[in-house]
């Protein structure tokens, strides 16, 4: 019986904490749309922590 709280977790000879991500975060990571945004978020991010330095 798996516990709620240990869906997402993996059983191997290695490790018995590895994270794997459910399907959501998997969609999220494959997404093109969704890198290109995350890609312009952390530019933009960036733009203002090196105009804050100069």
């Amino acid at each position: 019986m798996v516990k709620h709280e240990e869906v997402n977790f993996a059983r191997n000879d290695q490790s018995n904490t590895t994270m794997i991500p459910g399907r959501f975060a998997r969609a999220m990571r494959t997404n093109l749309i969704w890198q290109f945004i995350r890609f312009v978020i952390i530019n933009l991010k960036m733009l203002v922590v090196v105009s804050k330095s100069h």
